[in-house]
């Protein structure tokens, strides 16, 4: 159908288009319009207290404490419970957030531009590795780790960002998968790239000398750090393709650990949601498949502009990380999406197959058709909250999201 295809191009240029640039690092409510006290923002589609599982519930309670909501954790979840929380995905407020993706008042968030389109989307800071809050985490040095993203680490981060001007991202990102990243399990080399373009910066407006070096170490250490930059920037590269009629491109996929979500451009802001599916991987020693957490996250928004699980040939290593086969057959992940995609980034390319760009747009149609649902890598968070995570692996998007897409677009276009 003409109408479909053109559509569908328009929507993958302005996916292309897109120039994503990072501007700032400020508190959230100053970045956010509309987030309040006592509310939270959350990965995935809209849910429920009653409804959320327990790394959810664990990171909710622990950032109700962090915003002194709350004195201790019991507390604070009988407030959730009780009904004195409100809960909004981050999509609604244009924000995203890894597993299960907290965004509240206080925490400083990553602002992202796409100069293109003037749209913004923003991401709290990764927090790192071990125990922490995505992954359901809510002890004190979970909060207290927090705290230093908040009251030093941002700031830091703020001021080196005004003295460096706009950073733009999709280099950097080129520059990453050349070096065998994927942007979502694997951002070692762009968080690199990221602290060889900030460090002179930090070290220039720092008046403290072991703040500059905790600051700079924090992201030495952190192997993750890049992956809450990506996010913001492949949400402000999918934004400027929703409401196209007739497009059958997802701009949107996310997880909440109960459900998996959906947006397509033709139809705006509408979620097409299913049972999120389990993960497959590898777990960390003492764990097994019997710890697991339904997948959850809003980090699946970079599959949708062809990273991530679409561009696994650039990063063979993960491929036996995740437990998805021998790095050899990596590429066989990349070849895939591309069957289920409207067409390839010319600027993030692949070495190992010859330079082709990543695929993108991933097409409804084409998911329902081949009966390929999009691959996304995903870290594995333990059921039981407060634990944090336990794996990493892959996890299928579930069919029955794409086959109500396609149905809502057809009924729309008076398709039979």
């Amino acid at each position: 159908m003409k109408l479909i295809e053109d559509a569908n191009k328009e929507a993958l240029s302005r996916i292309l288009e897109a120039e994503p640039m990072l501007l700032d690092v400020v508190p959230a409510h100053e970045a956010i319009k509309g987030l309040k006290e006592r509310m939270i923002l959350h990965a995935g589609p809209p849910i429920k207290w009653d409804k959320m599982c327990g790394p959810m519930r664990g990171a909710v309670a622990g950032a109700i404490v962090f915003e002194g909501w709350a004195k201790d954790l019991a507390t604070a979840e009988k407030m959730a419970a009780g009904g004195e929380i409100e809960f909004h995905p981050n999509h609604h407020f244009n924000a995203v957030g890894p597993m299960t993706g907290m965004t509240t008042v206080s925490m400083p968030v990553f602002v992202v531009e796409n100069k293109r389109f003037k749209n913004r989307a923003y991401c709290a800071m990764n927090e790192g590795l071990g125990k922490v809050m995505r992954f359901g985490g809510n002890d004190e040095s979970v909060l207290n780790r927090l705290r230093w993203l908040r009251d030093v680490f941002g700031p830091e981060m703020a001021k080196a960002l005004k003295h460096t001007g706009p950073l733009e991202l999709k280099s950097i990102v080129a520059r990453g998968l050349a070096m065998g990243d994927e942007l979502h399990q694997r951002n070692v080399a762009c968080s690199s790239v990221f602290l060889r373009e900030i460090v002179a910066a930090v070290a220039n407006v720092s008046t403290d000398k072991k703040v500059t070096a905790d600051v700079l170490d924090f992201i030495a250490r952190n192997d993750q750090f890049f992956l809450n930059i990506a996010m913001p920037m492949a949400k402000t590269m999918t934004d400027p393709a929703k409401g196209i009629r007739g497009s059958t491109v997802v701009t949107a996929m996310c997880r909440n650990g109960t459900e998996f979500g959906i947006r397509v451009s033709g139809t705006g802001d509408q979620w097409f949601t299913a049972p999120v599916e389990m993960p497959e991987g590898l777990y960390f020693p003492g764990y097994s498949e019997k710890d697991a957490n339904p997948d959850m996250g809003d980090s699946a928004i970079v599959e949708t502009v062809g990273l991530g699980g679409f561009a696994m040939a650039a990063s063979p290593a993960v491929a036996g990380f995740v437990g998805a086969g021998s790095p050899s057959s990596a590429a066989n992940f990349t070849r895939a999406m591309g069957e289920i995609t409207v067409g390839q980034n010319s600027e993030w390319t692949i070495a190992a197959m010859d330079f082709a760009g990543v695929p993108t747009g991933i097409d409804v149609r084409l998911v329902v058709e081949t009966g390929m649902a999009p691959t996304i890598n995903t870290g594995i968070a333990h059921r039981e909250p407060g634990v944090g995570q336990v794996g990493a692996g892959v996890v299928k998007a579930p069919m029955a999201c794409f086959t109500q897409a396609v149905r809502a677009i057809a009924k729309d276009l008076g398709v039979s």
